[in-house]
């Protein structure tokens, strides 16, 4: 987890940067690339993507079946995520997702496929064992796009964004499940970091940059596990109960310790991005 920072870290991340000069259009492989054909490249690269999500949802569809509220919201799910990752990349010049990016495009295409299995929970149940093998799996892909970007060199403001919101958005979506067995209050583990960037837009001394803390990025990879573990059914109903309840204490304090720093150092430093 989730979130190599926190479910609300800004962790670094890997998009290809793209070179500029002045006046010119983006360059791609040492050449000048129009705008026009550098905006096409950035359509075509993410259709294939968008192709791969909708092949999935037909995929769960004619296995285990979506409904007409699975349909709904893992596409409503797709359409956005490429939209906000097509503006991002035409906005940063970036033509083309490096190798760590395209391992987080896969976490989202999986990502979309929880969120379609959980909208279809709430009319009738779906095959636990399969929804928590795909969340699992785009847990444990969050551990490969880092490596891969930390080999390589390819790290980027842009990749870290997209990373970040691929993992607070899974955590919501899990939380969702399990709140449905658990109770409503389970979706405060996913609506802490969505609380937080609402906080921000309002306090700006909240977007400061946050001093790197291991313990942050180890809670904040705690809750995707917990979430899914609990989610499998396996734990009797008092540790599930008790096990994301713990989650959810420590998410507290964490936030709630960065949240003391930050007012603390609200005159002392200026208030780029948040780290969070």
């Amino acid at each position: 987890m989730t979130v190599s920072d926190h479910p609300i870290a800004n962790t670094l991340v890997r998009l290809r940067p793209v070179r500029h000069r002045a006046g010119s259009a983006p360059l791609h492989d040492g050449r000048a690339v129009p705008v026009p054909l550098a905006t096409a490249a950035v359509l075509d690269g993410l259709a294939v993507g968008l192709a791969a999500q909708f092949v999935l949802l037909a995929a769960l569809s004619a296995t285990v079946g979506l409904g007409s509220a699975g349909w709904l919201a893992g596409s409503a799910y797709a359409v956005v995520t490429w939209l906000l990752l097509g503006y991002g990349m035409r906005r940063s010049g970036v033509l083309a997702l490096g190798a760590a990016n395209q391992v987080t495009l896969a976490r989202a295409i999986l990502v979309g496929g929880v969120t379609a299995l959980v909208a279809a929970s709430f009319r009738s149940p779906v095959p636990v064992g399969l929804l928590v093998a795909v969340a699992a799996v785009a847990l444990a892909l969050d551990w490969v796009d880092g490596q891969v970007a930390r080999r390589t060199g390819t790290t980027s403001a842009l990749g870290a964004r997209f990373d970040m919101e691929v993992d607070a958005f899974l955590i919501l979506v899990l939380s969702g499940y399990l709140a449905q067995s658990l109770g409503a209050w389970v979706l405060a583990i996913g609506a802490l970091r969505y609380a937080f960037v609402a906080a921000a837009w309002a306090l700006p001394w909240l977007r400061a940059a946050l001093p790197h803390r291991f313990s942050r990025k180890t809670v904040a990879a705690m809750q995707g596990i917990v979430l899914a573990v609990a989610s499998s059914g396996v734990l009797p109903g008092t540790l599930a109960y008790a096990s994301v309840g713990l989650a959810l204490a420590l998410l507290c304090w964490s936030f709630g310790r960065d949240v003391g720093w930050l007012w603390r150092a609200r005159h002392r430093y200026p208030t780029p991005a948040s780290s969070r």
